[in-house]
């Protein structure tokens, strides 16, 4: 007998949800409209959950329990099968046990019949062939119907006729159906979500081989972009469907092929959907300047970008490049022309493209990424110029964009920077997402404006005084990272803790939670 079995007793002779055990919590039954029933008064460990659980995980999941993210699975216990969702972050697990057999669609709410039909098809391993001196000795026997997991190294024929691109499109419908940001492919391994920021793996798909997972891959890749896979193990490009665009990447690791695909929605987010400030707004009447918009890898600056491109096309009379690698949002013209070029396929790179550009008459410059010190010394130039230039780079906050961009350049002509960066800066827009309240995510938005104060700062190297300016400018637009994580929490679109976690400067962000009446659970954290 299980040491949970009790437990499970409870709940399937009591009017019970679940049942529910967490890190630092004890047990509880928790029933529609009541209050929760304590089962365990004593705060539980993660060892003790998972030596629990482990005594009645499946087998064929035994070997790898507890890993990482999501496992689900059913257990016949004495009084009735359960069903187990068990949720492994880091040094944190929490188990919900609900009685019953299945009855969650697998592929989670809003599918019709008819594509719940195709996708569970789609997902399915057939039974391999035997081989002539087995199907000799078993030929009076009916074939298995059961469902089964694939075998290691067996085909994995995703699609109902075994074809690649129709394996391909499965997933990308199944990832759209979920609302995740991403779809990761791993040899090896099975396909993974990331929806609302976590990993999600999609326990009932088998592990992709990595001659399948190629397949699949090179169905819906240009041909360029294959044999660039195979000189340098990397390669970018965009797939559309009748749903959305994704912005694929394609490399090479230790179990071989995988690829992580971001859903690039069809419609663009405007700048009124997203709620941009009137100072941002203010960004997209320049005539020249640079104005950036930062952010770790997946924190939305694509979007905002877009809402701000977008803003500029339906408000301005000009002539709009973009460069990107590849195209992602797709501008049609409004009130302005739109020129999108992508890189490998329009342009060499995002130096030459940017060098043709101020031959191409335009009023506005979108670089999609500005990666490496030429191209941030062009883009400056061409702000310089008398032109808009909108660009990307990685930092974590905005006051940091202007020392990332100086730290580019050898150290004698660091000074020369310093000088053009300060008059050519007009903005920057630095952002974080975090987990909202019920489900989605929020951005967090740092805006940094450069007036005379914070230009004369940039010029005198002083820019570790440029926190203490946006502290002392808001009336004038600017907002400070803390700031902003503290607006969602009042506005209560997103918790405490996951703002707490957000922060840069975490002391000072607690203190404003504690000035505010806000309590700050950081158990796990």
């Amino acid at each position: 007998m299980a040491r949970l079995d009790p437990f499970f007793d409870r709940l399937n002779h009591s009017p019970t949800s679940e049942l529910l055990m967490e890190t630092g919590a004890g047990a509880l039954l928790q029933a529609p409209g009541a209050a929760p029933q304590k089962l365990i008064q004593q705060p539980l460990t993660t060892p003790q959950i998972i030596g629990a659980f482990s005594e009645i995980v499946p087998s064929e999941l035994r070997p790898h329990f507890p890993r990482q993210g999501l496992t689900t699975f059913a257990y016949p216990a004495p009084s009735g099968p359960v069903q187990v969702r068990f949720e492994h972050a880091g040094d944190v697990v929490r188990a919900t046990v609900t009685a019953g057999p299945p009855q969650e669609d697998l592929f989670g709410p809003g599918l019709d019949p008819a594509t719940a039909a195709f996708l569970l098809a789609a997902v399915q391993a057939p039974e391999p062939t035997p081989p002539p001196s087995a199907l000799a000795g078993e030929a009076r026997k009916p074939p298995s119907t059961a469902p089964r997991r694939a075998a290691a190294g067996a085909d994995y024929r995703v699609g109902p006729s075994g074809d690649p691109r129709e394996a391909m499109e499965a997933l990308l419908t199944l990832m759209l159906q979920r609302r995740a940001s991403d779809l990761h492919l791993t040899s090896g391994c099975p396909p993974m979500l990331r929806i609302d920021g976590d990993i999600t793996v999609l326990e009932d798909l088998d592990p992709l081989p990595h001659e399948r997972l190629k397949e699949m891959l090179w169905a819906i890749a240009p041909e360029r972009n294959r044999d660039q896979w195979e000189q340098r193990k990397d390669t970018d490009f965009a797939h559309e469907t009748a749903e959305a665009r994704f912005r694929v990447n394609v490399f090479a690791d230790r179990s071989g092929i995988g690829s992580v695909m971001r859903q690039i929605p069809a419609k663009i987010l405007t700048a009124e959907d997203m709620g941009l400030s009137k100072h941002i707004l203010d960004l997209c009447f320049l005539t020249k300047g640079l104005v950036l918009v930062t952010g770790p890898t997946g924190s939305g600056k694509s979007t905002t970008l877009a809402a701000m491109i977008d803003y500029v096309n339906r408000h301005r009379e000009d002539h709009i490049i973009t460069i990107e690698d590849p195209v992602e949002f797709v501008h049609p013209n409004k009130k302005c022309l739109v020129n999108q070029r992508e890189v490998g396929v329009h342009t060499d790179g995002f130096k030459s493209a940017l060098r043709a550009a101020l031959r191409e008459d335009p009023d506005i410059v979108l670089v999609g990424e500005m990666r490496d010190l030429e191209t941030i010394a062009i883009a400056i130039e061409t702000a310089e110029t008398g032109h808009l230039v909108f660009g990307t780079l990685h930092t974590n906050t905005a006051p940091s964009t202007v020392d990332r961009i100086i730290d580019q350049f050898p150290a004698d002509r660091q000074a020369q920077i310093r000088m053009m960066l300060s008059e050519s800066l007009k903005g920057v827009v630095s952002q974080t997402l975090c987990k909202k309240i019920g489900g989605g995510r929020a951005p967090a938005q740092e805006v940094l404006l450069c007036p005379s104060s914070v230009s004369n700062l940039i010029r005198e190297g002083k820019t570790f005084q440029i926190p203490s300016v946006m502290q002392t400018a808001r009336g004038q637009g600017m907002v400070t990272l803390n700031d902003a994580l503290f607006e969602l929490v009042k506005a209560k679109k997103v918790e405490p803790k996951e703002a707490y976690m957000k922060s840069v400067a975490k002391s000072e962000f607690k203190q404003l939670l504690e000035r505010g009446g806000f309590k700050l659970e950081l158990a796990g954290a």
